[in-house]
């Protein structure tokens, strides 16, 4: 919104100096409300997010009582930042907004549902999956309008891999639905999968940006996209709102993000991908989603086949508790992890 007074403000015109407004921004809302968001949600949730009876019994005692859907206040941060910031006639800024409400809506409804019920698993994994797949094919035809549609991978300058339109929607659902049920999966303790999300922010906002600019992409050899680089006024917002609930958020966490905040995280960051054409990039920055959801994925075909385990605790963070490592420790090394992520993924975009 502020983007068309530019002519009042020349500075205005940058995306990075935008992108840098929308960290502090977001922060500063995050941060400021959080205080209020959190007695708020307390007198609401008299319980607080049920706990899983079936992962480590540390967890019944130790975060029974505390409130979740605190996803509400990051993407009302994130709203409301983008919306001042943007250049607001750019469609892929209103989609992406589309998308993350429409998977935080379904996040809203699913920790509602388990507040209601008291029962940790939320309403059927069925009903869920279903409304993920129906606006992931919505969301991934309105990506195909606003790109080409095709897939390009990183380390190799001439690797390029055309889609048609439907293969390209069932890609489209495979990236948005396996993140926004990646970082879902790593949210398991705390703080634990807000950190990684605001390091995959920052590795996307840098390759909007480049992309965005037909100098650098020309540069660096990889697809010129006009007006993505608007994406970086979003991706810093997402940034600013992860630090400010991460103020709330880290061990002991006084607050979840829950469904709400981590399947509008991954849909968020999935769908970025695919509008700057680097969903394989986008694997290598989310590597701890990722491999959290193949633990998942391999303890329950392992199970099936065998009746034995592969980890003593899936995803593959509780199992490093079932170890003995505590908490606080294992929260810092896959932040560590996700740092070196970003940086590796940035590396890529000159290796080519």
């Amino acid at each position: 919104m502020l983007y068309f007074f530019h002519f009042l403000f020349p500075t205005l015109r940058y995306q990075t100096f935008r992108g840098v407004c929308a960290v502090l921004l977001a922060f500063i809302i995050s941060w400021l409300f959080g205080e209020k968001f959190i007695s708020w949600m307390k007198s609401y949730q008299k319980n607080g997010q049920p706990i899983r009876d079936d992962g480590p019994q540390r967890h019944l005692s130790e975060k029974t009582g505390t409130p979740t859907m605190g996803g509400l206040l990051i993407l009302g941060s994130v709203t409301f930042t983008t919306i001042l910031l943007s250049n607001l006639s750019v469609i892929s800024i209103w989609l992406v907004l589309l998308i993350m409400w429409g998977y935080g809506g379904i996040g809203l409804f699913d920790d509602l549902h388990k507040l209601k019920t008291n029962d940790y698993h939320g309403f059927l994994v069925k009903q869920k999956f279903v409304l993920q797949l129906g606006l992931g094919a919505l969301s991934s035809i309105g990506i195909a309008f606003l790109t080409d549609q095709n897939i390009y991978f990183p380390f190799f300058k001439n690797m390029v891999v055309h889609l048609p339109l439907l293969l390209f929607i069932m890609w489209g659902c495979i990236v948005i639905i396996g993140s926004t049920n990646a970082v879902n999966l790593t949210d398991g303790l705390d703080g634990l999968a807000i950190f990684p999300v605001m390091m995959a922010s920052f590795s996307l906002a840098a390759i909007a940006y480049v992309v965005g600019h037909a100098v650098f992409s020309k540069y660096l050899l990889l697809p010129h996209i006009p007006n993505v680089g608007e994406l970086v006024i979003f991706l810093g917002a997402w940034m600013g709102a992860s630090l400010g609930f991460l103020w709330y958020n880290a061990p002991p966490a006084r607050i979840f993000m829950g469904d709400t905040g981590s399947l509008a995280a991954g849909a968020s960051l999935g769908a970025t991908a695919l509008l700057i054409k680097h969903e394989i990039t986008w694997s290598i920055i989310g590597a701890i989603f990722v491999i959290e959801a193949l633990s998942v994925i391999i303890q329950v075909v392992y199970f099936k086949r065998t009746k034995k385990r592969i980890f003593l605790m899936a995803p593959l963070h509780h199992h490093f508790e079932q170890i003995g490592l505590k908490e606080s420790t294992i929260v810092i090394r896959f932040w560590i992890i996700a740092v070196l992520l970003s940086l590796i993924s940035l590396a890529s975009l000159k290796l080519r």
